[in-house]
């Protein structure tokens, strides 16, 4: 019973692991999503928010959205009440 209790929990591991970054974003588009969230306070929700990144990174908006999915997908960040999302590796780790 122990194991058939745990096998799906394993597989919630998988699923991130095997998350991939969207078309089209490199791993320097990556670096650079991660830096401009950190410059706006680690938290992505609005205009305010998604303008600075997108003009820090070159990405659209679009590329914005699914690398913040990627992140959280990948357990780099969390979906917030809100609707936003949080990134929590780097300068943005919760202490």
């Amino acid at each position: 019973m122990t194991a058939r209790f745990f096998a799906p929990l394993a597989g919630l591991g998988l699923l991130a692991a095997c998350a991939m970054p969207p078309e089209g974003v490199t791993p320097v588009d990556l670096v650079a999503f991660d830096e401009a969230v950190a410059s706006i306070g680690c938290d992505l929700v609005g205009e305010s928010d998604y303008l600075p990144v997108e003009l820090q990174t070159g990405l659209t908006r679009e590329q914005v959205i699914q690398t913040a999915a990627f992140r959280v997908a990948s357990e780099q960040a969390v979906k917030l009440e809100n609707g936003g999302v949080r990134l929590i590796t780097g300068s943005c780790a919760p202490e």
